[in-house]
C-alpha cells in the first residue's frame, strides 16, 4: 500500500483570511425542473411561469436549496478539500435575494477560522461563504464548518490507495 498526496489542502495549509472564488455557472429552467423532480417541490413560484408573473418577483424564482446545492458543487470544482475533507459538520445559511433563470452565479469562500484537533489528526475550519450573481449581489450566504485531515496524521485508510 502506498500513499499519494491528495489534491486538496491539508488543515495546516489553510490560512485564515485566504479567499477562493469559483467560476460562474448559469441557472437554467432545466436546473429548476430537475431540482423540483428530485425534491418533489413543484411550488408554482418555481415551476409556473404564468403564476410567477403575478408575484412580487415577476418571474420564476429558483429554489433556495438549489442555490445551496449548486454552491456545494461550485466549491467542489475548486478541489481545495478533495481527498482531505473528513466531514462537513455544520452549515448555517441565509437566503438574502432571489435567484432567477439566467442568473450566472459564483461562490466566494473565505477561511474564517481554524481550530486544530491534533489528538484526532484533523482540524475544524470555518468557511465564510457567499453566493453572488452576475451583478455581485449576494443571493445567499453563511458558514460551513468542515473537518479537514491533518498532514501529520495522513495515515487514514481514507487517504491510502492500493497501487
Amino acid at each position: 500500500m502506498s500513499q499519494d498526496r491528495p489534491p486538496g489542502l491539508y488543515f495546516e495549509e489553510f490560512e485564515e483570511g485566504a479567499e477562493l472564488v469559483t467560476p460562474g455557472r448559469t441557472i437554467t429552467e432545466t436546473d429548476i425542473q430537475l431540482f423540483a423532480g428530485l425534491t418533489g417541490d413543484y411550488t408554482q413560484l418555481h415551476t409556473d411561469a404564468e403564476f410567477s408573473k403575478n408575484t412580487v418577483f415577476g418571474q420564476r424564482v429558483a429554489h433556495g436549496l438549489l442555490g445551496l446545492s449548486i454552491a456545494s458543487g461550485l466549491a467542489a470544482r475548486l478541489g481545495f478539500i478533495e481527498g482531505t475533507a473528513v466531514a462537513l459538520r455544520e452549515v448555517t445559511w441565509k437566503f438574502t435575494g432571489p435567484m432567477f433563470i439566467g442568473d450566472t452565479i459564483h461562490l466566494v469562500v473565505k477561511v474564517a477560522e481554524k481550530k486544530a484537533m491534533t489528538r484526532l489528526g484533523m482540524g475544524l475550519i470555518t468557511f465564510d461563504v457567499s453566493l453572488l450573481n452576475q451583478k455581485d449581489e449576494v443571493l445567499q450566504k453563511g458558514q460551513w464548518k468542515a473537518l479537514i485531515q491533518s498532514e501529520e496524521a495522513d495515515t487514514s485508510p481514507l487517504m491510502q490507495q492500493d497501487k
